[in-house]
């Protein structure tokens, strides 16, 4: 019983977290700091739009595992291409790829 309420609050915080985090990303203002990166504006917005329907799906008890199992793969994605250019500071993107892989196993 206990663990299942801690997946249940680690899926609500991720969730949410995640949902608050991707609209800022995709927001037109985020635009000019992803533009420092010299990639295209689109890559922002498939991961940011990735990112979102991950945590609504994650958010909706009959999806959480598809939700969980998309945003693990948005979140992989995200620190290959952060190591790809050299970014190195992925830890929180660890922290949530994992807190996404023990929802998806765990529900």
């Amino acid at each position: 019983m206990k663990t299942k309420c801690g997946l249940t609050v680690l899926q609500w915080a991720l969730g949410i977290v995640i949902l608050i985090e991707a609209v800022l990303f995709v927001l037109p203002s985020a635009a000019h700091s992803f533009a420092s990166t010299h990639m295209p504006g689109f890559v922002r917005m498939i991961l940011g739009f990735g990112e979102i329907i991950g945590s609504i799906l994650l958010l909706i008890p009959q999806t959480t595992i598809r939700g969980a199992w998309l945003l693990l793969a948005v979140f992989v994605m995200t620190i290959m291409i952060h190591l790809l250019h050299g970014g190195y500071n992925v830890g929180d993107l660890v922290i949530y790829a994992a807190a996404a892989f023990a929802i998806a196993l765990g529900k």
